[in-house]
């Protein structure tokens, strides 16, 4: 699925110009990166949540020569789902059955 089909889902759903339903989920996309780039975390529940994670600084090896090169600290955005998208995908989690702690006679 692309943004384009994401407007066009939004227009017909709602009646509303794709003009319309594009500006709305650019609106969107753009409050979403904007918590971020300040450090917020956007929770849309049950949806899930978007975090801004540090990674640390490593050093690490440039595979064509073999070099040591190093690998300056940055910011990433990240995605953990929440539990209604993790039901809707992946269907409810199943329980493992209890092993009995005595013997059968």
């Amino acid at each position: 699925m692309t943004k384009a089909d994401i407007v066009d889902s939004v227009a017909n759903e709602h009646e509303l110009s794709k003009r319309q339903a594009g500006e709305i989920v650019d609106l969107i996309l753009d409050e979403i990166t904007s918590a971020l780039k300040q450090g917020e975390k956007v929770q849309l529940i049950p949806f899930g949540s978007f975090v801004v994670r540090e990674r640390k600084a490593r050093t690490g090896r440039n595979p064509q020569t073999g070099e040591t090169i190093k690998i300056a600290a940055r910011k990433v955005p990240a995605f953990s789902p929440g539990k209604g998208l993790k039901d809707a995908v992946g269907g409810p989690k199943r329980t493992s059955a209890k092993k009995s702690g005595g013997r059968k006679k």
